[in-house]
């Protein structure tokens, strides 16, 4: 009888601290969830790496040109990946190049920010081949939008934040064309205060939050669906933008994230550019609004319309990873980030 109640104490003794030492590994977890590293911010004479992950560069070595005389007026030195301008089919040089570009700027001490050229597609293929191991010790800015997306969740899930914003291959002739865009690139990669007032929509979710923002290009998030670089987006803000598709590519790519859980526990959705939307010969019937209202009307987190980030032309820095906090209405919507 003793040995029975000695054997009967030893279970509660090690279920009780199972318990709470379980609970504190959760509670840690959830901190290091909810906590990225913040890259530093630059200051003058740092210098910025521009690589190619993705799409061919033939003829573009003046856009380039030019993004390094940007940088160059703000202080800041340049130096271009040596596989930039190759070509393997689509691709700016071999995966085994890309890659090799872009790990040696993660890795180089000198450099505190990467900037990538251009999207395009072909991130996805050098994602399994990079080591995030000394980038998390050193942290640096990673920089781009569309098919870069890819990084961003890969990034965003290693605990780091990076920014979504203009490329290089996104300046034009004429830079004042696009002075808002490249103002909040600078300023956010400078360590100036973001915030915005985004016009109101009468599609507008009307409601308060706050929570880490990620996300990007929807057809990229989709891609990562699955896997390990797919983003969990309990407890945070998605940001989606998109370019070239089908209304009903939109929807198909909204439902199968859907059934995924995507977001069962999301706390707010910002909408950017919905660019170049193709017709299909069975016209969808709706607004692009209402399609993505409709696809998430089993959610009640707000939703705002008219983020100028994408791939317009206005195309704000955002700062993916980073908290916000997100007011919406239908005049308008506030959204602040934290410094």
């Amino acid at each position: 009888m003793q040995k029975n109640l000695l054997i009967l104490s030893l279970f509660c003794i090690a279920f009780f601290f199972g318990i709470k030492s379980t609970s504190a590994q959760n509670t840690a977890i959830e901190k290091q969830h909810k906590t990225l590293k913040k890259p530093p911010y630059l200051k003058v004479g740092d210098t910025v790496a521009i690589v190619a992950p993705s799409g061919i560069l033939k003829n573009r070595n003046d856009e380039v040109q030019q993004a390094q005389a940007l940088l160059k007026r703000w202080g800041l030195h340049s130096v271009v990946g040596k596989h930039v301008f190759n070509k393997a089919d689509h691709f700016a040089g071999t995966d085994d190049e890309r890659c090799e570009d872009f790990q040696n700027a993660l890795d180089d001490s000198k450099i505190s920010a990467i900037w990538c050229a251009r999207g395009g597609y072909g991130t996805v293929r050098i994602l399994d081949k990079l080591d995030f191991s000394t980038f998390k010790k050193q942290p640096k800015w990673v920089i781009g939008y569309s098919d870069i997306t890819a990084l961003h969740n890969a990034i965003h899930n290693e605990g780091v934040e990076s920014l979504h914003a203009i490329m290089c291959v996104s300046l034009p002739d004429n830079e004042s064309e696009i002075e808002a865009s490249i103002s909040t690139f600078k300023n956010t990669l400078f360590g100036k205060p973001l915030s915005y007032i985004l016009d109101g929509s009468t599609f507008n979710r009307t409601g308060t939050t706050s929570g880490q923002l990620v996300g990007g290009n929807l057809t990229m998030i989709h891609t990562m669906l699955g896997s390990k670089t797919s983003i969990d987006t309990s407890g945070k803000i998605l940001f989606i933008e998109e370019i070239g598709e089908y209304k009903y590519h939109i929807d198909r790519m909204l439902q199968s994230l859907k059934r995924a859980g995507y977001f069962d526990n999301c706390k707010g959705v910002i909408v950017g550019d919905m660019t170049k939307l193709r017709k299909n010969t069975t016209l969808w019937g709706t607004s692009i609004q209402q399609l993505i209202l409709d696809a998430l009307a089993d959610y009640d987190f707000p939703i705002a319309f008219n983020m100028p980030a994408g791939h317009e032309k206005d195309n704000r820095a955002l700062i993916l990873g980073r908290t916000i906090s997100l007011d919406v209405n239908k005049n308008q919507s506030t959204i602040n980030f934290e410094e």
